[in-house]
C-alpha cells in the first residue's frame, strides 16, 4: 500500500478503524456493568476521555470560541442520552443486539434532517426503511401482527435517536470549529450530564471500587476519546452518505465479537441483523435513472 494511498484515504481508514473499535466496545461495556451502574459507568467513561483529550489540547483552548462551545455542548449532550440509553439497554439484551439496533441510527438521519433542515431524504431511502423495518422486526423476535419491544430494546432505540442526532450536529459544524477543542467540551459534557441524570433514573449511590471497573473506565475513555475526535476530524473531509456507509459496518464489528464471545443469536435475529445492514447501506445509494436524449433529425429537403 503507497504512501500516497494512505495519505490520500487516511480518513476513510481513520473511520474504518474506530468502527472496528466501536464495535468492540459493546462487550465491554456489558462485561463492565457487571460492576457498575449505567449512568455512573457512562459518566467515568467519558470522565476519562474528557481528560485524556484535556492533557493534549489545554493550549488550543485559550483560543475557544463561542461556537466552539454551542458545538461541544450539543453533541455531548446527545452522546449523553445516545451511549446512556445504549449502556441501560445493555443489561437486559446481548452486545450484538444492541449494535444491531443502534445501527438504526443511519436511516434515521435523512429522515432527522428532513424535519430539522427540510431536506428531502432520496427515493432509495424509502426502500432503506422498509428493510430496515423488517430487519428490526426479525432482529426482536416479534411477528408484524404482534410488535412489542422489550424495555432494552425501546431504550436502545431512543439512544440510537441521539446517536442520529450527534452525527447531524457533527457534520453541521464540521470545517466551522476547532475539532481538538470541540472534543474536550462535549467528552466534557456528557460526563456532566451523566453523572447528573444518576438520581433521575434511580441511581442513588455510587458502587463500590473495584479495578476492574477503574480499568475498564480509562480503556473506555481511551477508545471514547479516539473515536469522538476521529468523527469531529474525518466529517470535514467525508461526506455523510460515504461515512454513513462505513459507520454500517460497526454492527457488524460488534456481532463478531459477540459470537467470538459465546453469544449465540437466533438465524432469524441474525438475519435480521442483517436486513438492518444492508438497510443502512441501501439508505446512502443513490438512485439515478438515465435520461432519453432526443436528436432532433435535419430534414434535407428544409
Amino acid at each position: 500500500m503507497s504512501k500516497s494511498f494512505i495519505q490520500r484515504y487516511a480518513p476513510q481508514l481513520s473511520l474504518i478503524v474506530i468502527t472496528i473499535v466501536w464495535g468492540g466496545t459493546f462487550l465491554v461495556v456489558q462485561h463492565a456493568l457487571t460492576a457498575s451502574s449505567p449512568m455512573f459507568f457512562v459518566g467515568c467513561r467519558f470522565a476519562a476521555a474528557a481528560s485524556i483529550m484535556l492533557l493534549l489540547s489545554w493550549k488550543l483552548l485559550k483560543g475557544m470560541t463561542r461556537q466552539d462551545m454551542v458545538a461541544g455542548v450539543g453533541i455531548g449532550l446527545m452522546i449523553a442520552i445516545g451511549y446512556g440509553s445504549q449502556t441501560i439497554g445493555l443489561k437486559t439484551i446481548p452486545s450484538s443486539e444492541s449494535a444491531f439496533l443502534t445501527a438504526l441510527y443511519v436511516p434515521m438521519v435523512p429522515i432527522l434532517q428532513l424535519l430539522i433542515f427540510k431536506k428531502y431524504p432520496k427515493p432509495m431511502m424509502w426502500c432503506a426503511a422498509a428493510l430496515a423495518f423488517v430487519g428490526l422486526m426479525l432482529l426482536t423476535g416479534n411477528g408484524f401482527s404482534s410488535i412489542q419491544l422489550n424495555s432494552g430494546q425501546i431504550v436502545t432505540l431512543f439512544g440510537a435517536i441521539a446517536i442520529a442526532m450527534e452525527i447531524i450536529w457533527i457534520g453541521h459544524f464540521a470545517g466551522k470549529v476547532n475539532a481538538q477543542r470541540v472534543t474536550v467540551i462535549q467528552l466534557a459534557i456528557a460526563s456532566l450530564c451523566a453523572f447528573i441524570s444518576m438520581p433521575v433514573i434511580g441511581e442513588t449511590h455510587i458502587p463500590a471500587f473495584s479495578w476492574t471497573l477503574c480499568l475498564t473506565a480509562i480503556g473506555m475513555g481511551l477508545a471514547s476519546a479516539a473515536i469522538q475526535l476521529t468523527m469531529n476530524w474525518a466529517q470535514r473531509s467525508v461526506d455523510s452518505a460515504q461515512a454513513a456507509i462505513i459507520y454500517a459496518g460497526e454492527p457488524v464489528w460488534a456481532g463478531i465479537f459477540g459470537r467470538l464471545a459465546g453469544e449465540r443469536l437466533g438465524v432469524m435475529a441474525l438475519l435480521g441483523g442483517l436486513c438492518v445492514v444492508f438497510g443502512v447501506i441501501l439508505s446512502e445509494m443513490k438512485w439515478t435513472r438515465k435520461k432519453k436524449v432526443k436528436v432532433a433529425c435535419e430534414d434535407p429537403s428544409i
